[in-house]
């Protein structure tokens, strides 16, 4: 469950709009949120409840860090699709792209219980391409599998771009990976 629910909250807040969470929901909480009751805070003794705690602050962290994830939120120009056609194999692949239109992730989700290697989607340029977030990090309660530090571009170009990623997309995760030139300039 709690893959699924990292791989969820990886898309949403990778997503377009604005984020919304009830009360508890950021460490998973079992129960409905009672206005009666108190939040159950002792659930985050257990790795799984603490690790997602972890994980939504990091996304916030992410989201105040990047400004493609917030700055053409509501233009469409700030979004593009990468891969949304992969149904068999449940991925989806888009970009998100800042005013400044060399700066942009992104992001990738396996929404399948399936580890999938070398699985190739579409790049912009050439360069190195650094893993930025994995909602599958060990941090996070996950089984720590992904791209970290990150991968080279190669050619030929994939999904209609001039290169492609090789990725290792973990079981029911979010990866973001980000441009080389974006993280160093």
């Amino acid at each position: 469950r709690f893959a699924n629910l990292r791989a969820y909250y990886g898309f949403m807040w990778t997503h377009p709009g604005k984020k919304l969470l009830y009360m508890g929901c950021d460490f998973g909480q079992w129960n409905e949120w009672n206005h009666d009751a108190e939040l159950q805070w002792d659930l985050l003794q257990w790795e799984s409840h603490s690790g997602l705690k972890k994980m939504v602050s990091d996304l916030n962290a992410l989201v105040l860090r990047e400004p493609a994830l917030y700055e053409r939120d509501f233009d469409s120009d700030g979004f593009e699709w990468i891969e949304c056609t992969a149904r068999n194999d449940s991925v989806l692949a888009y970009m998100r792209k800042a005013k400044d239109p060399e700066d942009c992730l992104i992001v990738v989700q396996n929404f399948t219980p399936a580890y999938r290697e070398a699985y190739p989607i579409g790049a912009p340029r050439g360069g190195w391409y650094q893993e930025v977030f994995n909602s599958d990090s060990q941090y996070y309660g996950g089984s720590n599998k992904g791209n970290y530090p990150g991968v080279m571009a190669q050619e030929p170009g994939w999904h209609f771009r001039s290169h492609k990623l090789l990725l290792n997309l973990p079981p029911l995760a979010t990866v973001r990976v980000l441009d080389a030139e974006i993280c160093y300039r």
